[in-house]
């Protein structure tokens, strides 16, 4: 597992608040993923400059959790984003 990739928010894909729904979802084309709070403050740390590590280490002092734990749910879940092409590394 790498953490020096960047993940970077692909073109045609956006955050956006779902008023109806009270939620943040992730459309990408012909698709929508609500996302729940993790999710939210994993993408917000997307910034085109960030590697994967430097997310988990943000997160890990953001919310005072080990890195250790954290890492690998970050990985996990922008990779299972990229598979779906909803994020992309640079």
């Amino acid at each position: 597992m790498t953490t020096d990739r960047i993940p970077v928010i692909p073109r045609g894909v956006r955050r956006h608040h779902d008023a109806v729904r009270g939620r943040e979802v992730l459309l990408g084309p012909e698709r929508a993923l609500m996302l729940d709070d993790t999710a939210v403050a994993i993408l917000a740390a997307v910034d085109g400059t960030r590697s994967l590590g430097d997310i988990a280490g943000h997160l890990s002092a953001a919310y005072n959790a080990p890195r250790d734990v954290i890492e690998p749910d970050v990985v996990a879940f922008l990779d299972g984003l990229a598979d779906q092409m909803l994020i992309a590394y640079a």
